[in-house]
């Protein structure tokens, strides 16, 4: 059986082989050539019915190879007789078999014995229909695909060989002729002496690897002479490659290759000289567009008018607006919603951790999340690139580290301040959105935007490592505990204010054949039970030898955050495996992230260590007290500050303008073959006017973030549900729609009520999700 690559009966007839390349004798090529030169050869025949394409082909032999006519009709009763195909059985079927047949012979159950003849054994044809009816091989079968029979054997009566190429005028279903149901255009028929029984075989291999070649299918369709089949054939020699004998085993099967030869390639390499001589820079820039760049596109060409690239993003995005909605509906979508929620919650917490250190709770992690679920919500409904995810980005938090830092040296209010900076940069965005400045991204190489993925993914992981390193110092190994003095250890509350330093380091002597360990004298009596946090609240201190004990939290964190990395990374190559079936392996990748942090969060609950957990806040107030939730342009900075501000405002808009719109760029590559087009200058415009309301109510400034966006698309991509066995799946595009980021954005603000639920989740399984997506 070929389906682009071929596949053997294995098991004494029970299943069928793994896919693999076929490998030919080059004395196979070479018969089937001498074939198809001296054969018959019927091309473009009218026949309804596989007997009449029979006669016509006995028929129309050439006069020096004519059969008698006995010969011809015994031949023909030969090849009208009803095919079994081979029957392809599960293995619950073949252990049914086994316990249901009471007599199996001495060599096991008899392959001619099907299933469809015992429930038709009046009937064999309709038996084989009904099997091919029912074949779910079908499903593995590309879209259009005809079937094309090569018949090979040999037969006693014949004295010479019987070679037939036919070629049918239009798709016909020769019934039960094929082993699904599908129209046939192609027979090939050899037939002849018992002495040369194994040429047969190899010459039918190869005639059946001639039909699954691209090319070589292309030649047989167009083909009006035995001459241009013969030169279709000399084309494939060609391009053949010969190994030497005793260097390589001919049994050794080659596994299909990842990616194939596009036959554009292979058309191209055969041009002439001329065409290749010309501009070779001109076909390698045609490539590179192909690849990915959008710069030819019309999103990016300019009207010469105010706002004209905006209008022209709303009328391309208009129509789609609707099935942005309805496209959502399918079992993938909930997947990446949360993946995406998961990886955008734990991207808030630790920017917005970040902001807090670096901004003194001006800007904490119920800013990140409020923020990020308001303006990520705001530009999935109205933005021109709904697949995008706005969220923090590290080069904004460098900004806002050096402003609060100047604010502070110059006792400048820092809110204030921030909020000029934000009003100038909506404004100059405003600017570029009207003077359609995007068009300039079609300057950007990929060699930009490919450095500037890595220093972004960089920054992930970096981020990620350094918190999971900074456990090592809120929970200290104790390197000094011994397991065979935890008689000797303990740990009291000691509330007594002004404790003698002389007393605490006296200890009781002990007999000389013991080790010495230190034990403090009886503290001021206590309550009973006092845990650390309350002993710490009255005053008092702890005292004793093991009170710096802490359990390895940092290593369970570590192998937690590592885990959860490694798990994500093998359920989502789960797809590609060779265990269970098809769907089976598809769901599993598809929800891999989700499989990954339940079973990470599992084990951290099962342990029962004080791990780290997410820290989500509870209570909808800012996270400095002293601050409210609205921000006034006057009153606690100078007038000329808002003057100022277009110095820093001029180099944030650069920062956001280079930041969005390289995303941007990244994820409307061709090669993501989206259909419903990008909106640069609507998302800017989004962009700009979030930057009014965020810095007006001293929430985090939100741009486009390169990495969750790219995790967002692969987690919607599109694949066909049925290939070729051997070949992988064909990558069909993204599935494009606003809900998905709608409702990770939803589910974001929504966590702040959900604070009980989410704090039990793991933060180092977090931190191993927010590297896997970098």
């Amino acid at each position: 059986r070929w389906v682009k690559f071929e596949e053997k009966v294995e098991d004494g007839g029970e299943r069928w082989s793994v896919p693999h390349v076929p490998a030919l004798p080059l004395q196979s090529l070479f018969q089937l050539r001498t074939c198809l030169q001296k054969g018959t050869m019927l091309l473009d025949l009218d026949a309804p019915s596989f007997k009449e394409i029979i006669d016509k082909a006995l028929s129309g032999q050439p006069e020096e190879a004519e059969l008698q006519t006995e010969l011809r009709e015994r031949l023909a009763a030969l090849l009208l007789r009803q095919p079994r195909h081979q029957p392809t059985k599960s293995p619950l079927r073949l252990l049914a078999e086994l316990g249901l047949s009471p007599c199996r012979g001495r060599h096991g159950a008899r392959p001619w014995l099907d299933w469809e003849q015992l429930l038709h054994p009046e009937c064999p044809a309709a038996a084989s229909l009904s099997f091919q009816l029912r074949n779910r091989f079908k499903k593995k079968v590309p879209p259009g695909a005809e079937a094309a029979h090569v018949a090979v054997g040999e037969v006693e009566f014949l004295e010479k060989p019987f070679t037939a190429f036919i070629r049918l005028r239009q798709g016909v279903a020769l019934g039960s002729l094929a082993e699904v149901a599908l129209p046939s255009r192609f027979l090939f028929i050899l037939l002849g002496p018992r002495a040369e029984v194994k040429a047969y075989h190899e010459v039918g291999r190869a005639m059946a690897t001639l039909l699954t070649d691209e090319l070589f299918q292309r030649v047989a369709r167009q083909a009006e002479h035995r001459e241009d089949l013969i030169a279709g054939m000399e084309a494939f020699l060609d391009e053949l490659t010969v190994l030497p004998p005793r260097k390589w085993d001919p049994s050794a099967r080659i596994p299909p290759p990842s990616c194939l030869l596009s036959p554009h390639r292979r058309t191209a390499m055969h041009l002439p000289d001329r065409q290749s001589h010309g501009n070779g820079d001109t076909a390698a820039a045609g490539d590179r567009a192909g690849l990915g760049h959008p710069c030819s596109r019309e999103e990016l060409e300019r009207t010469g008018r105010l706002f004209g690239g905006l209008l022209r993003d709303i009328r391309r995005k208009a129509p789609w607006y609707g099935s942005d909605f309805s496209d959502a509906l399918h079992p993938q979508c909930l997947s990446a919603v949360l993946y995406i929620y998961l990886a955008t919650v734990t991207n808030a917490i630790t920017f917005g951790g970040m902001l807090g250190d670096a901004t003194a709770n001006m800007q904490g992690v119920l800013e990140s999340f409020l923020g990020t679920a308001f303006a990520g919500s705001i530009f999935c409904l109205f933005s021109g690139q709904p697949l995008t995810i706005l969220s923090s980005t590290g080069p904004v938090l460098v900004f806002e580290r050096l402003l609060f830092s100047f604010s502070q040296d110059h006792s400048l209010d820092y809110l204030e301040f921030r909020l000029w900076i934000g009003l100038w940069v909506a404004f100059f965005g405003m600017v570029l959105v009207a003077t359609e400045a995007s068009h300039l991204v079609r300057y950007f190489t990929r060699f930009t935007e490919e450095g500037f993925c890595a220093l972004i993914s960089l920054i992930f992981i970096y981020d990620s490592l350094k918190k999971m390193l900074s456990l090592a110092d809120a929970f200290p190994i104790n390197w000094q505990y011994r397991l065979d003095n935890v008689t000797s250890y303990s740990c009291v509350c000691n509330l007594r204010r002004l404790l003698n330093p002389i007393l605490a380091c006296l200890t009781t002597s002990a007999p000389s054949s013991t080790p010495l360990h230190p034990v403090y004298p009886s503290p001021p009596a206590a309550p009973a039970g006092l845990s650390r946090t309350q002993c710490l609240g009255r005053g008092g201190h702890l005292l004793g030898t093991s009170c710096q004990y802490v359990p390895d939290v940092t290593l369970v964190s570590f192998l937690l955050f590592g885990g959860t990395f490694l798990s994500c990374t093998a359920l989502k190559r789960f797809r590609n495996s060779r265990y269970f079936p098809a769907g089976v392996r598809k769901l599993v990748s598809d929800f891999a992230i989700i499989l990954a942090i339940l079973g990470s969060c599992a084990i951290d609950a099962t342990l029962g260590l004080e791990t780290p957990k997410l820290l989500v806040p509870s209570e909808l107030k800012p996270t400095n007290p002293a601050r409210g939730w609205i921000v006034f342009p006057f009153g606690a900075n100078p007038w000329w500050v808002c003057l100022v501000s277009v110095v820093p405002a001029i180099l944030v808009t650069i920062l956001i303008f280079m930041d969005q719109q390289i995303t941007a760029v990244i994820l409307n590559r061709r090669e993501y073959k989206l259909q419903k087009g990008a909106g640069f200058h609507l998302d800017l415009l989004c962009v700009s006017l979030l930057m009014v309301v965020t810095s007006a109510t001293g929430l985090p400034w939100y741009v486009s973030a390169t990495v969750i966006s790219l995790a967002h698309m692969e987690s919607l991509r599109k694949e066909s549900a049925t290939s070729a066995p051997g070949e992988h799946p064909e990558f069909l595009g993204i599935r494009e729609q606003r809900l998905t980021g709608l409702a990770v954005f939803i589910l974001t603000g929504v966590s702040v009520f959900m604070a009980p639920v989410l704090k039990v989740g793991s933060l180092a399984a977090g931190f191993g999700l927010f590297s896997k997506a970098g």
